[in-house]
């Protein structure tokens, strides 16, 4: 099993001058602690205008600031939003390109289109024609990372002449992609397009179990079309964190941001917003009264099913997901008001005492399951229908801005 870390960049109201300064830089420190420490990949989420809910919407910027200072980590937009009207798609894989040069190759590519009026709103995005928009972009930035030149593209949401996408990434033909998933229908898309599901949804072990039939079902089907010109199957999924050797301090420490999490974004979908005038936090604090001293007196018998408690409750949580079929687990570390300080021990208790016994075997885990999939994934990429090369006679000329014709007329009477 795989290890990461995700960051919405939540920062709550009240704010004070420097917290968004703050919140940045210890989200770069954790990212650091976490290469050091051996995790495998930290997410970023891509939002926008969504007030205490996350901060985070220029990724790009974070995560090349992310490889400057790291080294094994893999860094992974979690996801890109990819709908032209956020990010060009040429823009989109312009920034990949350089970030997967910049991290020596270690760039992973996660697709999404956004869910709430003040982000479809704020860029005019029809919120029924979102997949629609998404998918068409996706599959077009995998051809500009891919092909030299790109043929150019005449599309229902966007249209693009040839050119050559420059520069080009390290891993080819392009970075593993994946795609947001918060229920059973996109896990069903994810995998009838090739690509890894990010489940942002908080599942217990049956339930991921019943996930990775569907998306590993339909991976080995016919439906499985490729979007990319690779196939990455994978599932990551992600889990509230906080551990401490006492589960009640763990619980205190963590399980008050993990919960505000999902009731701050189930407010901005559900309900009407008004740009930079919210009180989600304090709102949440209302109407969540006295829960932590309960949840602790509830489990002070044993764990709950969560990826908050001891190493041993934790050690629990994963065995179930891993035996579930999921690939990687990302950490939700990062949280309402969860304290910089006590998520950098969360990280470094959990990579001594509970990640060593689930990263001994997987080399071979991965290998084997590689072998496995391997005729599946050939006959996905079969039935592709392949954006081809231009041949060299097929590339068309850009005419100059300035005719020769001027330019010499122009030399002409300069020498006069």
């Amino acid at each position: 099993m795989r290890f990461g870390i995700f960051y919405e960049m939540q920062l709550p109201r009240p704010w004070a001058a420097d917290d968004e300064r703050r919140l940045f830089r210890e989200a770069l420190d954790q990212v650091v602690l976490a290469d050091r420490l051996g995790y495998d990949y930290a997410w970023e989420v891509e939002h926008h205008f969504l007030d205490e809910y996350s901060h985070s919407s220029a990724p790009e910027v974070f995560l090349a600031a992310a490889a400057a200072r790291t080294r094994s980590i893999r860094l992974g937009h979690g996801i890109r939003q990819v709908i032209p009207n956020y990010n060009h798609p040429a823009r989109t894989a312009e920034g990949l390109a350089t970030l997967d040069l910049i991290s020596d190759g270690r760039v992973d590519f996660g697709i999404g289109e956004g869910a709430t009026r003040l982000e479809l709103g704020g860029f005019g995005i029809k919120a029924k024609e979102k997949r629609a928009m998404a998918l068409e972009a996706a599959e077009q930035i995998a051809n500009m990372l891919a092909l030299e030149p790109y043929p150019g593209f005449e599309g229902t949401y966007f249209s693009m002449p040839c050119r050559n996408v420059v520069p080009k990434p390290v891993q080819k033909p392009h970075p593993p992609m994946w795609m947001a998933c918060t229920n059973r229908d996109t896990i069903k898309v994810a995998a009838s397009i090739g690509v890894g599901a990010l489940a942002f949804s908080f599942l217990n072990p049956e339930e991921a179990r019943h996930w990775a039939q569907i998306y590993y079902g339909i991976i080995r089907s016919e439906q499985c079309v490729p979007i990319g010109r690779s196939v990455n199957a994978n599932i990551a999924m992600v889990s509230s964190f906080s551990i401490h050797r006492d589960r009640a301090e763990a619980i205190r420490r963590g399980h008050e941001g993990f919960e505000f999490f999902s009731y701050a974004m189930n407010a901005l979908v559900a309900r009407d917003s008004v740009p930079g005038r919210t009180n989600l936090w304090g709102e949440y604090l209302e109407k969540r009264g006295n829960r932590t001293e309960e949840i602790i007196a509830n489990t002070a018998f044993g764990p709950q099913s969560s990826g908050i408690g001891t190493p041993e409750d934790m050690r629990a949580h994963l065995a179930g997901l891993r035996e579930a079929g999921v690939d990687q687990v990302i950490f939700l570390q990062q949280a309402g008001r969860n304290q910089h300080q006590h998520i950098c021990e969360s990280l470094e208790l959990c990579a001594a005492e509970v990640m060593p016994g689930f990263k001994a075997d997987v080399e071979a885990r991965e290998a084997k399951k590689r072998e496995q999939l391997a005729p599946f994934i050939e006959a996905a990429l079969a039935r592709k229908k392949w954006m081809q090369p231009l041949a060299p006679g097929e590339v068309p000329v850009v005419r100059a801005s300035v005719p020769q014709a001027q330019i010499n007329l122009s030399r002409e009477a300069g020498k006069a």
